[in-house]
């Protein structure tokens, strides 16, 4: 369980979100952050690596030669309609009507990216299923493209296509399995920074942390340069740490039968121990009659008692192999149902960016999947961990009796016999 917790802590609850103050998800307001305000997180410590993306918007017809693979459908329709009204300065009340705007279509979301792959996986699994990722530093006019919107406009790895006014070269296709994303671009940051004369602005950086322990400071040194006024720096570590719970629970009480098994083990061997020296005072003074020296009958006693715990000691741990995963299983579905109710009571997980929120239900995914994946294994160090408990107990328990009786005269162990 601990080698399950640190894996656990390594892979989720350790990503830490900065976007401009007042900007989520595309909406909002605020300014951009830029490439130099960041440079300082990749050498803050237990920082593993800082993704950069920016964020624009392709309109069909006027800033691309591709056609949206979206169709508007009411809630497009409704999202064009309150365009119309803001930008004609209509003071009309909102309506139901999904009349929409003139030619209205949905835009295309282009997102740059230092790290094509990482920025995709983010939010949705992806699988490019033609072509290759562009390189992280790359300045080349060339694009990643959703499976939907290369469908839509016939594209093929080494099409083209305009935007910006400027020739682009398909690297690749990806498929993500979700609608809304294989119907995106990603094109390399440098490029759509230049491309749509946003030179080094970022709307949205992810900064992974080495462990969620660490995240919590993370995030302090980060916030202590970048200002509220500046950026929302969020972490989804007090939720992680929820999620985290299931597995600390299986792990306690885990040790505490541990400690609970040892301590009555201990108790049941020395106790039966004592009392077969015991009943067998009569013997013990038969042998020291005939010339037996005290270690002779003490050695003989803890050998006997060594055969009786080992025999135990093999027969317990066949029980164990056997009954472990059973036990196992009742904990994990215990702790997997008091996760779920904690997470339905608290409205489920969620966040200011739309990214944060898709992230961290992916981690709770994880962790799910994670607890159930748990399976107790007979590793070799605990069986020897366990011998060794089982055989120190039964020489403590067998010698000390033992010895004491040996000490007295024959006659006296028969008399009390």
């Amino acid at each position: 369980v601990n080698n399950k917790i640190a894996s656990v802590q390594g892979s989720i609850g350790n990503v830490i979100t900065i976007a401009p103050a007042g900007f989520g998800g595309g909406q909002g307001g605020g300014n951009p952050l830029t490439t130099d305000q960041l440079s300082f997180i990749s050498t803050t410590p237990h920082v593993t690596g800082v993704v950069e993306t920016l964020t624009d918007r392709l309109q069909p017809t006027t800033d691309t030669n591709l056609q949206s693979s979206i169709d508007a459908g009411a809630l497009g329709k409704r999202a064009g309609n309150f365009q119309q009204r803001q930008f004609s300065g209509s003071t009309t009340g909102r309506t139901n009507s999904t009349t929409p705007p003139t030619n209205f279509t949905i835009p295309i979301s282009v997102t740059g990216t230092n790290d094509p792959t990482g920025a995709i996986a983010s939010s949705d699994k992806i699988t490019i299923t033609s072509g290759a990722a562009f390189a992280d530093n790359s300045t080349d006019n060339v694009a990643l493209v959703g499976k939907d919107l290369a469908t839509k406009n016939n594209l093929t790895v080494g099409s083209t296509f305009t935007a910006y006014s400027k020739t682009i070269t398909v690297v690749g296709i990806y498929d993500t399995g979700n609608t809304f994303s294989n119907s995106n671009l990603t094109m390399p940051l440098a490029t759509l920074q230049t491309l749509s004369s946003q030179a080094g602005d970022v709307t949205t950086a992810v900064v992974g942390v080495d462990s969620i322990n660490n995240t919590s400071a993370t995030v302090a040194a980060i916030q202590a340069k970048l200002t509220s006024d500046v950026a929302d720096v969020t972490s989804s570590q007090d939720s992680s740490n929820s999620a985290l719970a299931p597995l600390e629970n299986i792990k306690n009480t885990s040790l505490y039968s541990l400690i609970g098994a040892l301590i009555a083990g201990s108790i049941v061997i020395l106790m039966t121990l004592v009392m077969i020296v015991r009943e067998r005072r009569r013997e013990i003074g038969i042998m020291k009659a005939i010339g037996s020296s005290d270690t002779a009958i003490t050695v003989q006693f803890m050998s006997e008692s060594l055969v009786l715990t080992l025999l135990g000691s093999a027969l317990g741990i066949v029980l164990g192999a056997i009954f472990s995963n059973p036990v196992l299983k009742v904990l994990t579905s215990s702790a997997t149902s008091t996760t779920t109710a904690a997470t339905t009571a608290t409205g489920g997980p969620g966040g200011a960016f739309g990214g944060g929120a898709r992230q961290f239900v992916s981690s709770l995914g994880v962790n799910s999947q994670s607890i159930k994946n748990l399976s107790a294994v007979v590793d070799w160090h605990i069986i020897l961990y366990g011998l060794g408990a089982a055989v120190a107990i039964a020489i403590i328990g067998s010698a000390l009796p033992a010895t004491i009786i040996a000490k007295i005269r024959p006659v006296e162990a028969m008399r009390g016999e």
